[in-house]
């Protein structure tokens, strides 16, 4: 049994007609026909019904064809790892803020799958992301958020959820609570990044404050997390969302971080250009950290 044969055979059972599956394949009807006679003389048993009007599977062919697909899906993935593991030795990763010690447990995971390869971490905004991933500057990034519109060209793998907390002034009496609820925030400030530099992160904490029944007044928030950070801490009391991850680097005694008891979180995804293999050595190495 080879190979050929099962993609004439999966291509006949799709299209339930030769011609069209010998255009599919780039092949001479005879050639597809062929094959499928090989293939049904080797395990000895009729895989399609033929007539003049119509090609349709017979029982054994209904049955044989999950377990074609499976093999020709197996090459596919070998095929991939095999393009990966052949690929140069530096994996230009896009990265963004607020990984934590989860990063670090990335890519000790990756290196010990792949030891000869040099991460070339790169912190850009989500869209200069994106651009220099599309056009090749980049090999794979990690994406907060859902899949960008626009970007028909990339493909987005889920990898974790990754939760967000509140932040808040430690003399605020909401501080001495476990877990805060978003409405009871309504009267303060709300320190938040402009929504061109992280719009996912933006639209889910606003739409959050909406169901809760307000729409919070903002301030800016600083480019550096403990600026930030600061602000609330010495200032008029706000508040503003953290990672989680970032929560275990970050000491200060000004400020408390608190989860809402109605869960904030932000899907996770590698992207990757559609047309690269799948970086399965990646992706084995977040789901592994």
């Amino acid at each position: 049994m080879e190979l050929r044969q099962l993609r004439c055979f999966v291509a006949v059972a799709e299209e339930l007609h030769f011609g069209r599956a010998a255009e599919r394949l780039l092949l001479g009807q005879p050639a597809v026909s062929q094959q499928v006679r090989r293939l049904e003389r080797e395990v000895k048993v009729e895989l399609f019904d033929r007539s003049p009007r119509y090609v349709r599977l017979t029982p054994a062919g209904e049955r044989f064809l999950p377990a074609a697909r499976q093999v020709l899906a197996a090459e596919d993935a070998a095929r991939a790892l095999a393009a990966e593991l052949a690929a140069p030795a530096v994996l230009r990763l896009g990265t963004v803020t607020g990984l934590g010690e989860r990063l670090d447990l990335i890519l000790d995971a990756y290196q010990r799958r792949a030891p000869e390869v040099l991460v070339e971490l790169r912190a850009e905004p989500v869209r200069e992301r994106l651009a220099q991933l599309a056009d090749g500057r980049l090999d794979a990034a990690f994406v907060r958020g859902a899949v960008a519109e626009g970007s028909p060209e990339l493909r987005f793998l889920p990898v974790w959820q990754e939760e967000l907390v509140l932040a808040l002034p430690a003399r605020h009496p909401l501080a001495e609570q476990p877990a805060v609820d978003l409405a009871d925030l309504a009267a303060l400030p709300l320190r938040l990044t402009e929504r061109h530099n992280h719009p996912a992160l933006v639209d889910l904490v606003l739409d959050a404050c909406a169901r809760a029944g307000f729409r919070p007044s903002l301030l800016p928030s600083q480019s550096i997390l403990q600026d930030t950070l600061a602000s609330i801490g010495a200032g008029a009391p706000s508040w503003t969302v953290v990672y989680a991850a970032n929560t275990r680097t970050t000491t200060t005694r000004r400020i408390v971080f608190r989860p809402c008891r109605t869960p904030l979180a932000l899907p996770v995804s590698v992207a990757v250009r559609r047309s690269a293999p799948l970086p399965r050595l990646l992706l084995e190495a977040c789901r592994a950290a």
